[in-house]
């Protein structure tokens, strides 16, 4: 005989609000374990964005080439690659492609008719392209949808247009040539009544709701491309993400929070790499106050060694190159001091080696780092001065303020500041996964390094937990916590044993201001050699609770070099590096465009990308982006929702319903 605990009874009582009577419990209990019984969910693992917004967005679109493959599946070799590549850009792009295909049809004429007339030079009407793409789309979401409850895919349905493309998706108890006469009914009144557009367009946004179940963003959105806002914007309509901050993501976030030497720093990058499109066009960051300062300041500084990279191929910067130099040197300045406030005030972090502009010689135009003493490249520093080095000016000061005002009245910024912390983690446990950006901070010998994290020393999983912890003091924290929490952001940002950084030093400064390349290296934390090896891995996964046999790990952060024969699968399958060169400058490293990892119900998939092309090409002649399967690793047997930690939570669900359904029998808890 069960006895029912009072902290059961209350449990019980709270869910009998949500299920009133037996025929309720029942009817839940017998979905619940017909979801166990259905194929797992299809994650997808990206990482290092860096702002590649078109890439990304159209690898949400085509769930890097699973929907290709879908189509592949249905048609095989029925239709031709041109039509395949037609139905394709109409599911990636509805909205473009339909209208591209009204305009032709209308008569309209441009350099894109010949593109579009071979396409569809077997359907002369537009009825005729809306009776055939709209049976393609629909047939292409039968085979989406087959491994999903009807009550899943009916959530994700507009509710306008529901109960119609239910109809279409599912089979009805008609004969063939019933159901046939009956589908081309539909179709026949879809098409009569003008809601045509509507449902293509609705049938394609399922198909990328669930070709993409749950999507894994392991760091690094922000900076080197224009367009982390639209990433985050995309993001926040996936139906489930979640992201594990990159060491990018929380300069970003420290910078959105109010650490100004973060704020400086978020602007030296984005001006650096002639990419301050995300702060104007994407949060309305006013830079004039910075535009003012720099000319007024280094109005006759050259700024030789200041010049911005890439400058030249960014048609969307309206400023002058030289403008730019004199703004790049303003802020970068700020933000040494900055630094160098921060880490002073922070012994602890054993980082005094970062604050650099008190051991130069303002008179000889020299810097002395470890007893060796360094010309500077440029000595014009009329802002520093030399008995108070860290010390802003006035005016420096009024405009950090001005500037950090613009962060904090930006409600987009804002909004993606809560986003981050709301889906974001340092790491991930998920599905025999381990996911997180960049390291787990270890000895020479393997063990785990033991680092002060905001007055606890700890290592491990305790050091991901413990700096987790510090990272939300930084946004939800209060008083002097939260004002600790939020400089320690820095130090995640360049620290040695930070999880997000660990190497032994930041030289943003040396590679500035020294030419000897020997100072300016930075040199790596034993993590990026030593997780190469099984045992490490074995090691790492048994200590965040993963079984060493089964359980992998995914990282980001460190491009691998294809060109020079590096491979994204490591330690003999147990680590993977998915960071393969989403970012353009990065692309010239890698030889590649990216990687995708896929889990699906068969098993692994690692996917290699090519370059995007364009969204124009993409709308207009189905291009895409090419990729090639690196791995596929199917166990055989299908992988259930009851496998996954998500079935987990089911069974746990089960557990209580039928301990309910015995209390109303028992007469424990009423109906």
């Amino acid at each position: 005989m069960n006895i029912i605990t009072m902290q059961d009874e209350r449990y019980l009582r709270l869910l009998s609000e949500k299920f009133p009577n037996e025929q309720a419990v029942i009817s839940e209990l017998i979905n619940l374990r017909a979801i166990l019984s259905l194929p797992k969910g299809t994650e997808h693992f990206v990482s290092d964005l860096h702002g590649e917004s078109m890439a990304f967005i159209h690898m949400i679109k085509n769930a890097s080439g699973v929907v290709r493959k879908k189509v592949d599946e249905v048609y095989g070799n029925t239709i031709s690659e041109e039509e395949k590549r037609a139905l394709c850009a109409l599911i990636y792009y509805p909205d473009e492609r339909i209208e591209l295909i009204k305009r032709f049809y209308a008569g309209e004429k441009s350099d894109k008719s010949f593109v579009l007339n071979s396409q569809i030079s077997n359907l002369p009407t537009l009825e005729e392209w809306y009776k055939r793409r709209l049976q393609q789309v629909v047939e292409v979401a039968r085979a989406v949808t087959i491994k999903y409850s009807r009550s899943k895919v009916h959530k994700l349905l507009p509710q306008d247009y529901a109960y119609i493309i239910g109809e279409l998706l599912h089979e009805s108890n008609l004969e063939q040539k019933d159901r046939q006469t009956y589908y081309n009914a539909i179709i026949d009144a879809i098409i009569e009544t003008g809601c045509a557009d509507q449902l293509l367009i609705a049938i394609s946004y399922l198909i990328h709701g669930l070709t993409i179940d749950t999507l894994h963003v392991v760091g690094d959105i922000f900076d080197r491309g224009p367009g982390a806002s639209k990433i985050l914007d995309v993001l926040s309509t996936v139906r489930d993400y979640d992201v594990q901050w990159g060491n990018h993501d929380i300069e970003w976030m420290g910078a959105m929070a109010g650490n100004l030497a973060l704020l400086a720093t978020v602007l030296r990058v984005s001006i650096r790499y002639a990419n301050i499109e995300t702060l104007e066009e994407g949060y309305g960051i006013n830079l004039l106050p910075l535009a003012n300062f720099a000319m007024t300041v280094y109005g006759d500084d050259p700024c030789t060694i200041w010049q911005t990279k890439d400058f030249e191929n960014n048609p969307r910067l309206t400023r002058s190159a030289q403008l730019m130099a004199k703004m790049h040197k303003a802020i970068s300045i700020i933000q040494f001091k900055l630094e160098g406030q921060t880490v002073l005030r922070h012994p602890e972090w054993h980082m005094d080696h970062r604050a650099l502009l008190d051991k130069i010689d303002f008179t000889q135009g020299t810097i002395t780092l470890e007893s060796k003493t360094y010309p500077l490249q440029d000595t014009n520093l009329p802002t520093v001065d030399p008995k108070d080095p860290y010390a802003l000016s006035q005016y420096e000061q009024d405009l950090m303020n001005q500037l950090w005002r613009s962060f904090r009245k930006s409600e987009k910024m804002q909004r993606h500041l809560r986003m981050l912390y709301e889906h974001g983690s340092l790491y991930l446990v998920r599905n025999g996964f381990l996911l997180y950006h960049a390291a787990i901070p270890l000895n020479a010998d393997g063990s785990f390094t033991e680092a002060d994290v905001c007055g606890k020393r700890v290592s491990g999983k305790a050091l991901m937990d413990r700096t987790d912890e510090v990272i939300r003091k930084a946004y939800y924290g209060e008083g002097k916590e939260k004002a600790n929490a939020l400089d320690y952001l820095l130090y995640l940002w360049e620290g040695e044993f930070s999880p997000l950084y660990n190497k032994d030093r930041m030289t943003t400064f040396e590679r500035y201001f020294i030419a000897d390349k020997a100072v300016q290296e930075e040199k790596k934390g034993a993590y990026f050699t030593l997780a190469d090896d099984e045992k490490i891995c074995n090691t790492i996964l048994e200590e965040f609770g993963l079984d060493a046999a089964t359980g992998r790990i995914v990282n980001g952060h460190v491009p691998v070099r294809t060109i020079k024969g590096e491979t994204p699968t490591r330690a003999n399958g147990k680590r993977f590096v998915i960071d393969g060169g989403f970012s353009k400058p990065y692309q010239e490293k890698t030889g590649i465009a990216g990687y995708t990892l896929i889990y699906n119900s068969h098993g692994i998939q690692l996917v290699e990308h090519d370059s995007f092309e364009s969204r124009e090409q993409a709308v207009l002649s189905g291009s895409d982006i090419h990729s090639r399967m690196l791995l596929q690793d199917n166990s055989g047997k299908r992988i259930r929702i009851k496998d996954t930690d998500k079935g987990k939570e089911l069974l746990e669900q089960i557990a209580w319903l039928e301990q309910l359904l015995r209390a109303y029998r028992m007469g424990h808890v009423r109906s």
